[in-house]
């Protein structure tokens, strides 16, 4: 089975130039079909001071109002959507940008939870196999901003981290899936101020057993439940850290491995 990488970075990658640039030289330099996530937060939230639209968290979600939707559509699926596919075609990497809505890729229904209101936020519903796998087939990465849709004409903003998780487990059964997390981190960490302690490999007994001793970092715990939920619907493996680090993160040399018992 042909091998597929999917990798999702986030802003700390996005907003510095310098590191944007090293990861997308690495990306394209990947010899097998290739999908990348992107995020963009910081620069939705600096585009919605200066035009004056408040913004609120909670959890680490942005709650997603009318004129936010507005903001996250023209830098998610604008800006930084097609400036990552411009470098990439310098590097002759051919690609195309998409966000769930082209080709119907990826469904979604408008989140609802008691008390909250999370506003124009979207929950995957269904990923678009057949047509992913039509485009990857045709050699073209593809770039993919996580603003989805829900089948009746409404834009959705969609967590990066679970629309990276939700294309990897639908391919899984098309292609042998790698999933990478890019963060600021250089992986999944014992002790959380210092680096070096990365846990290099993690299963689910391992990973039980340092959630009983308390020793995974609070915030670590919802991308690593995601982690082994991918594992077991049918991706290969997943790997958390520095996405900057892509070509060590896959020689096994950095960052924390997640795999099968």
């Amino acid at each position: 089975m042909e091998t597929l990488y999917v990798i999702k970075i986030g802003g700390n990658i996005l907003d510095d130039e310098m590191l944007l640039e090293a990861f997308l030289h690495k990306f394209a330099s990947l010899p097998s079909r290739k999908i990348l996530i992107h995020g963009g937060g910081k620069l939705a939230t600096r585009l919605a001071e200066q035009l004056g639209v408040p913004q609120k968290m909670v959890d680490g979600r942005r709650i997603t109002d009318l004129e936010t939707l507005k903001i996250v559509t023209m830098v998610y699926a604008g800006y930084i959507n097609k400036n990552v596919v411009a470098k990439l075609q310098s590097l002759q990497c051919p690609a195309l940008g998409i966000t769930g809505a082209d080709g119907n890729s990826i469904l979604s229904h408008k989140r609802e939870t008691a008390g909250l209101d999370y506003g124009f936020a979207g929950d995957v519903d269904k990923v678009n196999a057949g047509w992913l796998s039509q485009m990857l087939e045709q050699g073209t990465a593809l770039v993919v901003a996580p603003i989805t849709h829900d089948g009746k004409g409404q834009l959705l903003n969609t967590n990066a981290d679970t629309v990276a998780q939700e294309i990897a487990k639908v391919l899984g059964s098309h292609y042998e899936v790698t999933l990478i997390y890019g963060f600021e981190k250089a992986g999944v960490l014992l002790d959380l101020e210092d680096d070096q302690s990365v846990i290099k490999k993690l299963d689910a007994t391992y990973y039980g057993q340092l959630m009983q001793s308390q020793k995974i970092f609070a915030g670590m715990i919802p991308k690593l439940d995601n982690a082994f939920m991918a594992i077991r619907e049918g991706v290969k493996r997943v790997i958390i850290g520095k996405g900057e680090e892509l070509d060590l993160l896959l020689t096994g040399k950095t960052g924390t491995t997640i795999t099968h018992e």
